[in-house]
């Protein structure tokens, strides 16, 4: 009886404990192409993931799915007539985010990742982010945060087939061939590639789990 309460009080706090992650397979390349939607500056946590879905549990499968399907629904109408995710479906049609600065600024919460990433995206590339959602980003190993000095958002076309190469820190925008300089993801990809802090810790035998 008690200890179990405890679990699952425990469980409840700890909202990076998600379901799906990267864990990505051992010397798998860090390639991702796909899709991009293109956003623009300051895409805070309220158009990412609105506070009244922040009561579900990302621990728990069906929860994270349906997380994952209100990913940006927050972004305004008029501005973004392209959804990020289609009426009725549950999964975006697009792996890459493409940002301007500030991304994921606002509130604090890990759902905003966790929706990004729980909609089937892998990265987001943007010019500058907000310091709490790029740690959060790499405490649930969701989706990468890439940096880049290009103002990417006003070359980029939503729909457009790009390739994000973090081996070579380059993303192709297939539209026209262009090429693109990233930052490198440097100490965060380690973590993100295992799924977040926990399952580094665990990895790498910093904690041990019984």
């Amino acid at each position: 009886g008690g200890a179990h309460a405890r679990g699952s009080a425990c469980s409840r706090q700890s909202t990076v404990r998600v379901q799906a992650k990267m864990q990505r397979t051992e010397g798998q390349l860090r390639i991702f192409k796909g899709k991009a939607f293109v956003t623009k500056d300051n895409i805070d946590t309220d158009q990412i993931i609105p506070a009244e879905y922040l009561t579900l549990v990302p621990s728990k499968p069906d929860e994270y799915e349906k997380l994952g399907s209100y990913a940006l629904i927050g972004l305004p109408e008029k501005e973004y007539t392209t959804r990020f995710i289609d009426e009725g479906n549950m999964k975006t049609a697009y792996p890459i985010i493409i940002g301007g600065q500030n991304f994921g600024c606002g509130s604090s919460r890990e759902h905003a990742p966790v929706a990004l990433g729980a909609a089937g995206s892998v990265a987001v590339v943007a010019e500058s982010y907000a310091r709490i959602f790029f740690r959060n980003c790499i405490a649930t190993g969701e989706l990468y945060p890439v940096e880049t000095d290009v103002r990417l958002c006003d070359v980029i076309h939503t729909g457009s087939e790009v390739t994000v190469d973090l081996e070579t820190n380059m993303l192709t925008d297939h539209s026209n061939g262009k090429t693109y300089s990233l930052k490198s993801i440097g100490d965060a990809g380690p973590v993100i590639d295992a799924g977040g802090i926990f399952d580094y810790a665990r990895k790498t035998g910093m904690i041990t789990t019984a």
